[in-house]
């Protein structure tokens, strides 16, 4: 009863469910270009790791985690994955390719799809949002997260913008959906063309909001049945969220929100709380942490992609269908803190060469007409690479290889 109670307590407005989020006196290939004379020729790295019985790197962070725990960590979950984001470089894979239930992460790609729309000038934040049938009479559904949408009352795109991520807003993310394609089944269209257009084949996606189909009545996408839910992979959730990232980085602006007001001035103001207990003042709060996305249905079971920064480095991390929701609603954030952990604590960057290196052995580069017959490759950059803490960061083989066109072409 409790978990129901912290989930989904008619959609979030109660204080019961207002005071257990808050933690509130005690309630509970590596690619790089070589430049030279403003030319560039392309190497690169292949890196030859040996077993895992290379010896330790030696971490300066007292925090490192020895050769035993990288080895035996794992996370209680039906899937994990986590990658750095600067790099796509997978930190961490437990299961990252089978397709399952995502629930409300789903919202991540509707909103991408929002922002864009923004972008590309084709609607405007301040842009009025009619509010459908549909919509409304979602929005009032027991048991569902939602903002309650009256038709009498304006809300703009990112009103309901800012619900869906904070609130995790059903019925918003509706009514956004039928702004853009004009009905959310359109809308799915252009969410399953985005992903594959990352290169994301196995995605089932049958509506905008990631709940079962058994709420959406006569609205369900054609095609699909009366219980279908979306789905896609932990590596495809992280893939997703890094392109939202990069796309889109003022998103955490609105994901690292721990409340904020929906309806401000309206007849039915509503306090909303972030889903994401995570974040500041909340029970499971973790440093660095500021996204990004819960997702929770009977099918799906407890799921969330998160975001966090420590020294620089932003990682994604990705749980799905978190083993014990039913007994502890904060097991899905626990989880995710170990992860982040592992990702940040079991990984260093190590620089393989360094900015302006002249690489030894390797062939020259002509120079026509030039004091000089030819000239030496040099890095313009730096070259570092993810090395584990139970490999060892010499234990590699460095190859150049030639960029064709440059290399028999005198500069």
């Amino acid at each position: 009863m409790l978990s129901f109670l912290l989930e989904y307590c008619n959609g979030g407005y109660s204080l019961l469910k207002f005071l257990l989020r808050y933690n509130f006196k005690g309630a509970t290939t590596y690619m790089q270009k070589i430049t030279k004379f403003g030319y560039s020729i392309v190497a690169a790295l292949a890196i030859l790791f040996a077993a895992a019985s290379l010896p330790v790197v030696s971490y300066a962070d007292d925090t490192a985690m020895s050769a035993e725990e990288i080895q035996d960590f794992s996370v209680d979950a039906k899937a994990a994955y986590s990658i750095d984001f600067d790099t796509g470089k997978v930190l961490y894979d437990q299961d990252g390719e089978t397709a399952m239930g995502i629930a409300s992460i789903t919202k991540i790609i509707s909103l991408y799809l929002v922002a864009e729309q923004v972008e590309q000038g084709t609607i405007a934040w301040d842009d009025p949002v009619p509010i459908s049938d549909y919509a409304a009479n979602l929005s009032v559904s027991p048991n569902l997260s939602n903002v309650p949408l009256h038709q009498d009352v304006t809300y703009t795109v990112k009103d309901l913008y800012d619900a869906s991520y904070i609130q995790s807003a059903n019925a918003a993310i509706v009514a956004l959906a039928e702004l853009i394609a004009g009905s959310e089944s359109a809308f799915v269209d252009q969410m399953q063309e985005k992903v594959q257009s990352w290169g994301i084949t196995d995605a089932k996606i049958v509506n905008a909001s990631g709940l079962n189909n058994t709420y959406l009545g006569d609205n369900i996408y054609p095609g699909s049945t009366s219980t279908d839910e979306n789905e896609l992979s932990a590596k495809d959730v992280a893939l997703i969220a890094r392109h939202l990232l990069q796309d889109f980085p003022d998103v955490l602006e609105v994901t690292s929100l721990s409340t904020k007001q929906f309806g401000e001035g309206s007849y039915s103001p509503v306090e909303m709380v972030n889903w994401n207990w995570m974040l500041p003042g909340f029970t499971n709060t973790k440093d660095g942490v500021d996204g990004l996305k819960t997702g929770t249905t009977d099918m799906a079971g407890a799921c969330f992609v998160g975001t966090a920064v420590k020294d620089g480095q932003r990682i994604i991390t990705v749980v799905l269908n978190v083993n014990g929701h039913a007994e502890n609603p904060s097991v899905r954030f626990i989880e995710t803190g170990r992860l982040m952990d592992y990702s940040f604590d079991a990984w260093e960057q190590v620089e393989i060469l360094p900015e302006n290196a002249q690489l030894e052995d390797t062939q020259t580069v002509a120079v026509k007409d030039g004091k000089e017959l030819s000239v030496p490759v040099a890095l313009n950059q730096g070259l570092t690479l993810w090395v584990r803490g139970d490999m060892d960061a010499t234990a590699f083989e460095t190859t150049i290889d030639f960029n064709e066109h440059y290399r028999d072409s005198a500069l």
